[in-house]
């Protein structure tokens, strides 16, 4: 599995042209004692102002979809994958749901998902709602959804829903290759 925030984390390193990009515009306040970005101090400005965001996610998302994209044809020249799975939260947000054969959207409820982030980054309420408040609304994500992954309830009913989700994915990607 191919993921959009490591790939984000890796363009982010010390001394690379797009971790350049955020010094720059945010300052050195945002930087570690190691000179590596604070994703949390980062995130915290981003979440408060959405030009902030902006300016983050055109830096940011254009590359991670090149990288995403080159990562999947040398798979394939390969002959290493039957499917292709990206983890990445903001794909329908970033506006590259086109780019994709199918979507699934994975998803709590909104009480499950203030306390996870809350748990996460060790925030308060307001903090993480700010954070919720910044995203797309789930009902909204789910409309571009091919598929659905609710994971409000007990890990077992996650790790169900997704082998199913999973078996399909494979039954799509085979249909699709077969009508070549």
């Amino acid at each position: 599995m191919y993921s959009a925030d490591a790939a984000a984390h890796a363009l982010m390193r010390p001394r690379r042209s797009v971790w350049k990009k955020i010094v720059a515009r945010f300052g050195p306040g945002i930087l570690r004692a190691d000179r590596t970005i604070d994703r949390l101090a980062l995130g915290r400005i981003v979440f408060a102002d959405p030009a902030a965001r902006r300016f983050l996610d055109r830096l940011i998302h254009p590359l991670v979809l090149a990288d995403q994209e080159r990562t999947a044809r040398r798979l394939e020249r390969e002959g290493r994958i039957r499917i292709f799975v990206i983890e990445a939260a903001l794909t329908v947000e970033a506006g590259y749901a086109r780019h994709f054969d199918r979507i699934v959207v994975v998803h709590c409820s909104k009480g499950e998902q203030l306390r996870r982030l809350r748990e996460r980054d060790g925030i308060g309420p307001s903090a993480a709602l700010r954070k919720i408040g910044a995203q797309m609304p789930v009902k909204d994500k789910l409309r571009f959804a091919d598929y659905a992954v609710d994971t409000t309830g007990p890990l077992s009913a996650t790790v169900e829903q997704t082998e199913r989700v999973h078996a399909q994915l494979v039954r799509d990607a085979e249909l699709r290759r077969g009508q070549t």
